[in-house]
Order: C-alpha cells, then structure tokens, then sequence
C-alpha cells in the first residue's frame, strides 16, 4: 500500500476499513435506508496484526451469530481443541500470546470475539434492546455452538478470562462432556444460585432474603463511592467511555494500565468482608467516586510517554487493535454481561444447576498484582474447595495485575500446556 506518509502498514489498514464503514454508512443515509449493523461488512484480521501461525476467519450460524474467530493449529487436523474466551474490555485478540505455544503443543486453539465484542455479529446493540441473548446460558449456547461448528464433540478444556473466566466455569457446570477440564483466570466463578432446601416440614411464611445495602453504605462514605459493575448496568457507562474527553485510545491505555503490574498501587491484600468500609479499599477502577465516570477515574492514572514507550506488553500497535475496534462498536455489548446479573428472570433460570460442582480438572490463574483475585471476600477459596472437586492448583504469577495472559504469556503458557498434557 502507498500514498498515506506518516502511517504504518497497520494503520493504514485501519483508516481504510473507517473510511470503507464511514462510505457505507453515508450511502444508506442518502438513499433514506438505515445504517448497516456494526458488523455487516466486517472482514477478517490482516496478517499483519497477527502473531505468525494465527489466522483470523468467520464461522457463520452460530445460534444465531456470524462469530469472529483467531484460530491456531488449524494444520494439521484431528489435534484436540482448546476454546479460549475472553473478558472485558478485550476481545479474542487477547489470547495472540498464548496461542502459538498451545499450537506448538499440539492443539488446535479457537478464541472467538464473544457476542457482543469485535466483529462478531450482535455488536450494535443498543441499551433498550433486549437482554436476553446475552443471558449466562445463552452465551454457553453460543460456546457449544462454536466447539460443533469446528466439527467437535468435546474440547480438552475451556479457558477463560475475567468475565470469559465464569462463562468457562458455567459452560464446565451446564456441558462436562463438552468441556472436559476448565481453567479460570483472574475472576473466580461464583457457583450456581442455591435453591431453598429442607424446608418441607417449615411455616408457610417464606422469610424474604436480607436487602443488599452495601451499594447505599458505599455511597454515603466520605467520599461517597460507587461499584464499578453497577456502573456498568447504567445508561451513561457507554457513551462515557465510547466519547472520553481523552480520546478512545488514551482511554483504553489508561485503563490497561491502572489494572496492570506497571501501575504501583496495585499490592492487592484479602479483604476481611463484604462491606463497604472494606470494599473502599479497592482501588478507583474497582470502587469508583460516585460523581465520576470511568473515563475521568483512570485519566488521573495517564502513563507517561516514557512509560508507555516502556510497556512491552501492550505496545501501542497492539492497543491501536483494542481502540479501533471499541472506537467502531462501543462497549454496550461488553457491558450486558455485567447487567444480566441484575434479572431475576435470568439467576432463576441458572439454579436449574443449583448444587451443581466443577468435577472435571480445573485451574485457576492470576496475577499476583490483580485486586480481581480478592475483591469478593472468600470466593477464591469457595471456588478451591467447594464449587471445585478437582482443583489442580492456584497460581498467581509475578510481574502480572489483571491482564495476566498478556502481562505474562510465558508464564500462562507454561501452565495451560502442562495442565493440558497431565489430562491427555
């Protein structure tokens, strides 16, 4: 390509698949048509963004969906298969770290943009628009969709990755024949909602469940404060990152690194309780001031041009991948993960599987730099000794916050490949 001075290969690419997306959306407008879907004229990956031996493809009628895939060890066929999901804000782009390794082992990797995130289809989904596609089991529909579609009965294991870690735990709970061992990174699974039991011989009056007043106890602390996930349910979340006074790509190099091991406040610690007062402990990103939105908390936490030019994890050609892609979408599908959990009709729904364990292998992942790992007092060691019957083991991996797999790709390498031959 020629004719753009000053612009890399790669951003070249970029500001020609905008211009392409911009055309089109102004033709529809002209001839009185509405836009096409965020989607609808998505192509895969250039190589060059991608680590060699990965490709980027699409795989169509996926409960519904065209899915956007990353895909290793395609050649030769008949290898076992990993699926790997990833949290937010991410995409599929951020297991290119892992993925070779897990290739070169022997496995043929499938990391899909989630519905939802990236290019696979779904993305241009407003907040008044219906939240039950991206309900918990819906989503393990989607998963189990994927593993058919690659012509699959069962994977050697799903992994997962912040809100990827328990959709894993779930898919493992909903299909343990499909998904034969699960690793879950930085988020612990929390389990299925328990269902009343003995009580046959109880009153009649059903003693109603204690209000949840830590959100009310966060907001009248000095300063008053706000959970980061109820943030994320509200209507201003999305344009308040999507349109940040910084600039998307500030935005998201921010926020990549105050949840990152580069940013020194993070010495993350166990909490004593589910409480406000102990909740205040956790850094802004997670327990934010009440009268800020995301894109003002991390600002403050700006890297410098030194630093950035210091961070080998997350090079600026890479992020430019992260900003591009949420610069077209936004976040809103990314953040109806976070808002389910609010629906009753949905929590219902999942205690199909109340009482339900993790019997296959599993593992979990973190950074030792992660507050993720701690900011729900015990379930780290809920998910080790009761939602779990076959834990092979915890590891939380120096030099690495809450983007572990890209912080520390060896290290997380290392590990998924030796759990995945000790299950072969």
């Amino acid at each position: 390509m020629s004719g753009a001075p000053g612009l890399t290969r790669r951003q070249l690419i970029g500001s020609v698949g905008a211009a392409l997306a911009s055309a089109a959306v102004t033709t529809n407008a002209r001839a009185g048509q509405a836009p096409p879907p965020a989607n609808a004229d998505a192509v895969p990956y250039s190589p060059a963004v991608l680590p060699r031996g990965i490709r980027s493809r699409f795989v169509n009628n996926i409960n519904g969906l065209r899915m956007h895939v990353l895909e290793a060890g395609y050649e030769p066929g008949n290898r076992p298969a990993v699926l790997l999901i990833h949290g937010f804000p991410e995409l599929a782009y951020s297991w290119r770290k892992v993925m070779p390794a897990l290739a070169a082992a022997g496995f043929h990797v499938i990391a899909p943009d989630v519905r939802g995130y990236g290019r696979t289809g779904g993305t241009d989904v407003g907040y008044d628009d219906d939240l039950a596609p991206f309900r918990t089991l819906n989503q393990v529909r989607d998963m189990l969709g994927l593993v058919f579609a690659f012509g699959y009965r069962s994977v050697a294991a799903v992994a997962g990755h912040d809100q990827g870690s328990p959709l894993a735990g779930w898919c493992a709970v909903a299909r343990p024949d499909v998904f034969r061992s699960v690793v879950m990174m930085s988020a612990p699974y929390g389990g299925p909602p328990a269902l009343p039991f003995n009580t046959a011989n109880a009153s009649a009056t059903v003693a109603s469940a204690p209000a949840d007043t830590i959100y009310d106890e966060l907001a009248a602390l000095k300063p008053p404060r706000k959970h980061y996930q109820r943030y994320y349910q509200t209507r201003e979340a999305n344009a308040n990152m999507r349109t940040p006074a910084q600039g998307m790509h500030a935005f998201l190099r921010a926020y990549y690194h105050m949840k990152s091991a580069d940013w020194p406040q993070n010495t993350p610690f166990p909490l004593a309780a589910r409480t406000a007062s102990e909740w205040a402990k956790l850094p802004r990103y997670y327990v934010m001031d009440l009268d800020k939105g995301m894109a003002e908390t991390v600002a403050a936490e700006m890297p410098s041009a030194a630093q950035i030019a210091a961070c080998k994890w997350l090079p600026d050609e890479d992020l430019r991948v992260y900003s591009a892609e949420y610069g077209r979408t936004g976040f809103q599908g990314g953040l109806e993960g976070y808002r389910v959990g609010s629906v009753a009709r949905f929590a219902a729904e999942l205690a199909l599987f109340s009482g339900r364990t993790i019997d296959q292998p599993s593992m979990f992942i973190g950074g030792k730099s992660d507050w993720g790992v701690y900011q729900n007092p015990g379930s780290l060691e809920r998910l080790q000794k009761t939602l779990c019957t076959n834990m092979i083991g915890t590891h939380l991996i120096d030099g690495a916050g809450h983007w572990v797999q890209q912080e520390q790709p060896a290290a997380v390498s290392k590990l998924l490949v030796e759990f995945l031959q000790r299950q072969a």
